[in-house]
């Protein structure tokens, strides 16, 4: 899949945990946990605003576009 997901990169650079950001977001550990593997087959607008704002970090910093 050419687009890459980074949260878990953004969340060690942070020193966060899943269970912080799921708290900080009110998304649930299973969820985040689908989208921080790269699962995730999309995500919302808001989500990602609400991940942005509690990692302090641009849309960028968490997906990234790749060429297979």
């Amino acid at each position: 899949m050419p687009i890459i997901v980074n949260l878990d990169v953004m969340m060690a650079k942070r020193k966060m945990s899943l269970n912080e950001l799921s708290e900080k977001v009110d998304i649930t550990l299973s969820n985040l946990s689908i989208l921080k593997t790269g699962k995730a087959k999309a995500v919302r607008f808001s989500t990602l605003e609400a991940i942005c704002q509690a990692l302090d970090c641009q849309p960028g910093d968490i997906l990234e576009f790749r060429e297979e």
